[in-house]
């Protein structure tokens, strides 16, 4: 029937309306949905663990009424628990770690309707901007598979650009949405700190730099999917406002005249793509068409302090996942069940002292404070999204020559001699260089989104990346619907699909 072939036409919404029109059935959807999956995935190496006869048995019905019901949905293989099924976190030594129970946020998207039909690809324990791991292989980017997805939810990217699901789960640590979204052509928005849900199985994740939400073809589907999901849960660490109005109807108000600061600096100072500042001309010339008034200005923050803080968060938390790892899986973590770089990342954090951890933690109430000042005289901030187009397949990883040093400093667990080496503040700064823009939203706690309004002469997308005051998503999802219809991007599909 027509719908059902034009799938790739229609965002969640539009297809949770043919559903409830009864113009297509769920099953109908999941059919077509794992037919996609099944012929661009080996391609893409998006998905890497299918749940079909689940999906099928939940598309049968009955269907729970939400906003989404009958539309088919990944999971990122982190954070995102579903009882019975293994959370990899894309790592050897935690494979066979199955949940027994639902995350709420899981539970909340079951709710809402969606037909889960498998998790996703992502890096080891989601340390990085490219999604890469050795236990499934390469993410690779729809609109030039010889080029990365980022990450860490590149595995979601990759399925959601290449229309096999039309939105997908995510998180964002440092940037784990919005980089893969503005790789990828998508549009990524991550909620305020406390926005959504993140128990039982933790409080807050990465010292309360992660977040739950979505990747997604449209704005509408963000704001639906953010309306669902949103609210404390039970023993939550940060309660905050709930929203004035639910944002599927925010997206309906005009922004009015926003006051929009904007930069393309580096906060380090290191190389920006001209692509890459390009985007944000346009995007700067398209909000003035619109009646913005944009100047250029940013914050004060030091970006070397960043740096080496937010490099000091990942040695405590690595650490303390790979400690955790008897207990999730009953075996002791072994070297030979990590990467190497992870496995350097978790040895510096049993190096350091708590002392040291809290010294750089302290770190993120400045750049809060900054940006506190600063949006006392703006409504937004625009930047890049990432310092650089998508980089190839590879390009990213280590060096030959850095791999055999970490294998050598992990063999002889010589920490301390790469702390007194002073390479830890050269591994930050080369860490931030290439997206040196989206870590502030989180050691800041504030929303932010990346919109794709842009693509290279090469045609790869290049987002442009808004942040706003704390707990101000309307105000991002009012743009974000403006720019949309100005300039539309929902039928740019990447030839891959064909």
């Amino acid at each position: 029937m027509g719908a059902f072939t034009e799938y790739g036409k229609y965002d969640a919404l539009g297809l949770a309306e043919l559903v409830k029109k009864r113009k297509v059935s769920a099953l109908e959807l999941c059919e077509e949905a794992i037919s996609r999956i099944e012929r661009l995935n080996p391609a893409l190496n998006a998905v890497i663990r299918a749940m079909y006869e689940q999906a099928r048995k939940a598309a049968r019905g009955p269907l729970p009424k939400g906003p989404f019901a009958g539309v088919p949905f990944l999971l990122k293989d982190a954070l995102q628990a579903i009882a019975g099924e293994p959370l990899t976190n894309g790592c050897r030594a935690w494979k066979n770690y199955t949940p027994e129970h639902d995350s709420e946020y899981v539970k909340r998207i079951k709710n809402a309707g969606l037909i889960i039909l498998g998790k996703t690809n992502v890096p080891e324990f989601s340390l990085l901007g490219y999604t890469e791991p050795d236990l499934f292989g390469p993410a690779r980017n729809p609109w030039n598979t010889e080029r990365t997805t980022g990450g860490s939810s590149g595995g979601s990217a990759a399925a959601v650009a290449a229309r096999m699901v039309p939105m997908a789960g995510a998180n964002d640590g440092g940037g784990s949405i919005r980089i893969p979204s503005g790789y990828c052509g998508l549009f990524g928005l991550k909620p305020t700190r406390g926005r959504n849900p993140l128990g039982p199985y933790f409080g807050e994740g990465w010292q309360g730099a992660v977040v739950e939400h979505a990747l997604t073809l449209s704005v509408r589907d963000s704001a639906a999917f953010l309306d669902a999901t949103c609210g404390a849960d039970a023993g939550a660490p940060y309660i905050i406002p709930p929203p004035a109005a639910p944002y599927s109807q925010e997206i309906k108000k005009a922004p009015g005249k926003l006051r929009v600061a904007f930069s393309t600096r580096s906060i380090i100072d290191s190389a920006v793509h001209p692509e890459c500042v390009r985007a944000v001309e346009e995007t700067v010339k398209l909000l003035e068409n619109l009646g913005h008034r944009v100047v250029n200005a940013e914050p004060e923050i030091d970006g070397r302090a960043v740096a080496i803080s937010y490099l000091m968060m990942y040695f405590g938390e690595v650490a303390a996942d790979i400690e955790m790892t008897k207990a999730l899986t009953g075996k002791r973590a072994r070297r030979s069940g990590f990467e190497p770089t992870t496995w350097t990342l978790g040895l510096l954090g049993r190096t350091f002292s708590a002392g040291d951890f809290v010294r750089e933690k302290r770190v993120w109430n400045d750049v809060s404070r900054s940006f506190g000042r600063f949006f006392q005289n703006y409504d937004l901030y625009l930047t890049p999204t990432t310092a650089f187009p998508a980089h190839k397949i590879g390009e990213l990883q280590p060096k030959p020559a850095e791999k055999v040093l970490m294998k050598m400093v992990n063999a002889l667990g010589l920490g301390r001699l790469l702390k007194a080496s002073g390479m830890v503040e050269q591994i930050a700064m080369d860490s931030l260089s290439q997206v040196p823009f989206t870590q502030l939203a989180n050691f800041s706690g504030l929303p932010a989104m990346t919109v794709p309004l842009y693509w290279t002469h090469e045609g790869l997308p290049c987002g442009s990346h808004f942040m706003a005051r704390f707990g101000d998503e309307a105000t991002l999802f009012r743009l974000a619907a403006q720019l949309e219809k100005a300039r539309p991007w929902f039928n740019r599909v990447p030839g891959v699909v064909g």
